[in-house]
């Protein structure tokens, strides 16, 4: 039987089909645990202390039942929707690997990170109180292949328990894999780098208990226990290398852990530099050059990233390093949240506090990248040019970082210039006035002369001398719009910015909880609107999704703010 490839024009409608993309880079050419065992069965707990990967494989959902999957992606992988219908394809990703044939492998793997919080590291909080713990706890990678020339892994969340699982039990609940699965491919929709959602499987006959919140509990914490379905999304990305990976390595250099340690990390970083910057960095420059290249192109994409979390008023949550995709993208939808009512200080999740709050994500950002920065200065040890340049990169972040906020602001705003003086005017007005972060900048989109076109994205009525000062940043603003050129394409352009359509929790949760019922229908009915954030869409759509969130569920837990249970 030939194993060709499919050519690109065709369409993969069959898991044999689908096979025959598998490439395995991650496998080949890093270094397995020497510890792990060969057929993956590596469930319980324990410590890792060598190797890039451990061999794993996957924990079957009993009875999976199909969610979702996003016919968006597939296309662009050259799938077929029809792959879904494919039993051995569903066995695979609801966990079954045994389903697999050559190419593919019958094993997946975990890889381990290291933790720093906010530029700290810790330790103390692993298990074993040595940092050996840290890693994969329940999300098992299974696929490596190229698609049309790129190259993605696909990586179960929720897929079982692995060594670096801490004593938790490996699964991921339904509410939580619908959050992420939307997530994802809506931050796509709006042009952000995120990773990719796949597909959505739930199991009809195994559930877990976890914390949450009562019906309309007002509770920071959860108050009660909640009977979960349990579930397994697939996300996929060109890798999923973080920060706290190769801060891991780099820490066993510090420490003499092995003999290898120096290798090991040149290995992870050189395997970063071909995952994710092939096609930026030149692979004839000597390593340390690569290095420097890498540190250069990471902070571009990791400060355009942010600021795009600020333009669409995204909130990561818990920005940690492990967070933190060295590719410079959006990863790990856990206590992440969108900003309703405009507040810089916005923070979904209560275990957050400011430090990952919705204006500080560059300062978050600049620690994960000083993490970055330190953790590949042991590589430049011995070229004292690569290793001044680097620091400078270093030191340049802040201002990076504040360059592309500048530039997304005036952008928002229709402008071609950062004007200090309109936005932190503005900054003022938005929050006297609670305003919905969307829907005002979608009105203002219109290039309105007057404050009443604007009100219908505030929550609260606005005194005469409000209205007044919204009068003349108004005038301000126009003025400086009317020197850019052609309103009407000003216009359009801005609402290819400003989405119409936000994520709103509230609007999520009644999906999540109908399909702990068995019914699909919403979540699928979002994934649809979520797709098309910045089209005018349909006038039963935009009476459902675009307002203002009900006073009912301000303040609410789960809804307004959660915990990280997931």
């Amino acid at each position: 039987m030939s194993l060709s490839k499919p050519s690109a024009q065709q369409s993969i409608s069959t898991f044999d089909e689908f096979v025959r993309l598998a490439d395995y880079s991650l496998m080949d050419t890093l270094n397995a645990d020497p510890d792990a065992t060969g057929d993956g069965n590596d469930h319980r707990a324990r410590q890792v202390f060598s190797g890039h990967f451990v061999p794993v494989t996957p924990t079957p959902l009993p009875e999976p039942e199909y969610v979702t999957h996003s016919s968006t992606f597939f296309n662009e992988l050259g799938l077929s929707d029809e792959l879904v219908n494919d039993a051995k394809f569903c066995q695979i990703f609801s966990g079954d690997i045994s389903a697999a044939h050559e190419p593919m492998r019958k094993i997946g793997w975990a890889t381990g990170y290291a933790l720093s919080i906010y530029g700290t590291e810790y330790t103390h909080q692993c298990p074993f109180g040595t940092g050996n713990g840290y890693g994969d706890g329940r999300a098992i990678s299974v696929f490596e292949g190229v698609f049309n020339g790129q190259r993605w892994e696909m990586q179960l969340k929720g897929g079982g328990t692995t060594p670096y699982c801490r004593g938790a039990d490996g699964r991921a609940v339904l509410r939580s894999s619908v959050r992420e699965f939307l997530a994802q491919e809506y931050m796509h929709a709006l042009g952000v780098p995120t990773t990719r959602s796949l597909t959505l499987y739930v199991s009809k006959s195994e559930r877990v208990t976890r914390p949450w919140y009562s019906q309309d509990s007002h509770s920071t914490d959860p108050d009660i226990m909640v009977d979960n379905p349990v579930a397994i999304s697939t996300r996929v990305a060109p890798s999923f290398l973080r920060v706290g990976q190769l801060e891991l390595f780099a820490r066993r250099v510090r420490g003499n852990a092995h003999q290898r340690a120096l290798e090991e990390l040149r290995m992870i970083v050189s395997h970063l530099i071909d995952r994710e910057y092939q096609n930026d960095i030149n692979q004839d420059l000597v390593f340390a050059d690569q290095v420097v290249e890498l540190a250069k192109l990471f902070r571009r994409r990791l400060t355009s990233l942010v600021a795009n979390w600020q333009r669409i008023g995204y909130c990561q949550g818990n920005y940690n390093s492990d967070n933190c995709a060295t590719g410079g993208f959006t990863l790990d939808y856990g206590p992440f949240g969108f900003c309703e009512i405009f507040d810089p200080g916005f923070q979904p999740w209560t275990g957050g506090g400011e430090h990952f709050s919705f204006f500080n994500q560059p300062t978050a950002a600049e620690a994960n990248y000083h993490m970055f920065w330190t953790a590949v200065r042991p590589l430049l040890a011995e070229d004292t040019d690569a290793l001044e340049q680097l620091d400078q990169i270093r030191h340049g972040f802040a201002e990076a970082m504040q360059k592309q906020i500048k530039k997304m602001w005036a952008a928002k705003l229709g402008l071609t210039d950062y004007h200090p003086k309109l936005v932190q005017g503005l900054m003022q007005l938005l929050t006297k006035s609670e305003v919905d972060y969307t829907i005002f900048f979608r009105e203002l989109s219109h290039v309105p002369e007057n404050v009443s076109a604007l009100k219908k994205s505030f929550y609260s009525k606005t005194s005469q001398q409000l209205d007044k000062e919204w009068q003349s940043w108004l005038k301000s603003w126009h003025d400086l719009v009317i020197k850019g050129g052609n309103l009407a394409e000003i216009s359009a352009k801005m609402k290819q910015i400003n989405p119409k359509y936000a994520w709103r929790e509230w609007l999520i949760v009644p999906a999540y909880q109908e399909a702990m019922q068995g019914d699909y229908a919403l979540v699928r009915e979002l994934q649809e609107v979520l797709s098309s954030p910045y089209d005018e869409q349909s006038q039963r759509v935009e009476d459902k999704y675009y307002r203002l969130k009900p006073e009912a569920f301000f303040n609410v837990g789960g809804v307004s703010h959660y915990s990280c249970s997931s």
